[in-house]
């Protein structure tokens, strides 16, 4: 928790005021029994008024400048636990954003998103409540115990002897809370997991008439959820009638030890009134405590989580300024041998090849081929475990990562828009492009007249993951996305693959003159025939390369997928 509770430190001084108005209030509140007994023992027993009066206008000012700290205590504890949420949930993301696939696959996009808003909502409400509440029932439970001692020793004897009792006690139940919302978080983290796979599975559920099946699986996982959180609460609550049984318990006590101390005169009413005033607040202050591991528990068990996130590996960002202009747009592989962390087979096996600047490759290849996995090396998506890989003649590993990835314009197979208009969409590619250069974009990629023909123009809306356009428009979209970044290396995996085949020749010839290296996925023989060379892959290997015309003389596996598709039928990938 500490880790966590780190981002705070940039308010320290906002805490110490807080936590400085907190002391007033808890020094008020402290002082006013022993006001009271003076009240009664030197003022009402003695007969002297003008004692009453004096105490009573005391407790009156102290009265008031516990209700002005405590306003400025609330403030600054809002405004300290406020800030402290956005910065370490600003931290989470830009860790998230730097990490690398491999890293990003062990934690489900769910968890994530639930380490994001509700773990850390937990820490801000443990925060929040530490500068108002948390260090204030220790606090109060130990002041009213020292009190009673200078009130009266006796009697503060018998107040405090049960004590270590409901010490054991707490320390027992918040130990094994945490264990309990431990594991309500991680079936918090499952349901949303669950519902968001349902959301974006609903066509086929709702086509596939599976509505009822999915009901039933998430009222399995829902229940799962509320019986830990019962289970947990339950626990919580046994805390307030234990907490009373033994408080109660210790004011029976001090009142059966006054009845003898008042007849021997050892003890004055005003002390009985002040210590069992004392006995009550440590009552309610051990009544928080149920309230605090509640807070401390889940806060903990947040904490544990957003660790695992924020102590994660990432990118080894070399921050060394590299020459991006030196042979801008080559690509070298060299002996590149790669399997998944995790797992002993290798997808890729002793791969060399090299791309020249301005040269357009096509990668070719069934499933399980390793042609994605194999341009994912290119941006450095993962690491290769043999051999290198090579942009501009650099090693990828040695390029800052943002220098390396701006050099490349990547489309991925499966076209992912975000909510917004067309145009916000086509400015994530470079935020700084002009309009003349998106409109350029989208001419090149065949899809400037789409959007001059929608209502609204390049201020459509395209609806989430962008759900209102067609599979080629999103396709086309995703391209020019990526040549508004001006890339000198551009890499298409399989992104074609929804366009006819006028418009895919269309968007060939506009690449043709885009001064850019050009890194082709695909299963069209078409496509193949119009780059400078093909790459064909099979079961991790390079088992051809060459020309379509040198290929079609060399390679079997080519010439068969050739005479496939000339027959109408397609490779599979």
């Amino acid at each position: 928790m500490l880790k966590i509770f780190k981002f705070s430190l940039k308010y320290k001084w906002f805490m110490v005021i807080a936590l400085l108005c907190m002391l007033t209030e808890l020094t008020v509140e402290l002082l006013q029994p022993f006001f009271i007994s003076k009240v009664i023992d030197d003022g009402i027993v003695a007969g002297e008024i003008d004692v009453v009066w004096i105490y009573l206008g005391v407790m009156l000012g102290l009265s008031l400048v516990s209700f002005a700290a405590g306003i400025i205590n609330s403030y600054f504890a809002s405004f300290v636990a406020t800030n402290f949420s956005y910065d370490l949930r600003t931290a989470l993301f830009k860790r998230i954003q730097s990490f690398t696939l491999t890293t990003l696959s062990k934690f489900p996009t769910s968890s994530l998103i639930t380490r994001l808003t509700q773990d850390v909502l937990q820490t801000e409400m443990l925060l929040y409540m530490s500068l108002r509440i948390v260090l204030r029932a220790p606090l109060l439970v130990v002041g009213s115990l020292v009190m009673s001692f200078i009130v009266n020793p006796t009697l503060g004897f018998y107040l405090s002897v049960l004590t270590p009792f409901l010490l054991i006690f707490l320390y027992i139940v918040a130990k094994k809370g945490a264990g309990i919302f431990l594991r309500v978080q991680k079936r918090l983290d499952k349901l949303n997991r669950f519902i968001q796979q349902n959301l974006e599975a609903v066509r086929l559920i709702k086509a596939n008439d599976r509505a009822s099946f999915e009901n039933n699986k998430f009222f399995s996982v829902a229940r799962n959820l509320k019986n830990d959180t019962v289970g947990g609460l339950r626990l919580m609550e046994s805390i307030l009638p234990v907490l009373l049984i033994i408080m109660n318990t210790g004011l029976l006590l001090v009142i059966w030890a006054s009845s003898d101390l008042l007849q021997t005169g050892n003890v004055q009413i005003g002390e009985v009134v002040a210590v069992i005033n004392y006995g009550l607040r440590m009552q309610g202050g051990f009544s928080m405590f149920a309230f605090i591991i509640i807070a401390y528990s889940r806060s903990k068990a947040s904490s544990e989580r957003m660790n695992a996130v924020l102590d994660a590996p990432i990118v080894d960002n070399n921050n060394d300024i590299i020459n991006k202009e030196a042979k801008a747009g080559s690509v070298k592989f060299e002996n590149v041998s790669f399997k998944y962390p995790g797992t002993t087979r290798y997808v890729l096996k002793d791969i060399s090849f090299e791309v020249a600047e301005n040269e357009k490759l096509v990668i070719m290849g069934g499933t399980g081929s390793g042609k994605s996995t194999l341009i994912s090396l290119i941006p450095r998506m993962y690491d290769v475990v043999e051999g290198r890989v090579l942009v501009n003649g650099i090693d990828v590993k040695e390029w800052n990562e943002e220098d390396l990835r701006q050099t490349i314009g990547y489309v991925p197979q499966s076209a992912i828009l975000f909510s917004g208009s067309i145009y916000e969409n086509l400015l994530w590619g470079d935020e700084e492009a002009l309009h003349t250069d998106i409109v350029s974009s989208t001419e090149k990629a065949q899809i400037h007249e789409n959007i001059k023909a929608f209502d609204h123009e390049y201020k459509t809306i395209v609806g989430q993951r962008g759900v209102t356009l067609s599979g080629g428009q999103k396709q086309r979209l995703s391209i020019a996305r990526a040549l508004v970044r001006r890339p000198s290396i551009l890499i298409l995996d399989d992104s074609t693959s929804a366009l006819d085949i006028k418009t895919e020749s269309a968007l060939w010839s506009a690449l043709d003159g885009e001064e850019a290296t050009r890194i082709v996925i695909t299963q069209k023989i078409v496509t193949a025939k119009t780059a400078d060379r093909v790459i064909l892959l099979d079961d991790g290997r390079i088992s051809a390369i060459g020309s379509h015309d040198e290929l079609i003389e060399e390679s079997e596996l080519y010439r068969r997928i050739n005479a496939s598709q000339h027959e109408g039928g397609h490779l599979d990938d």
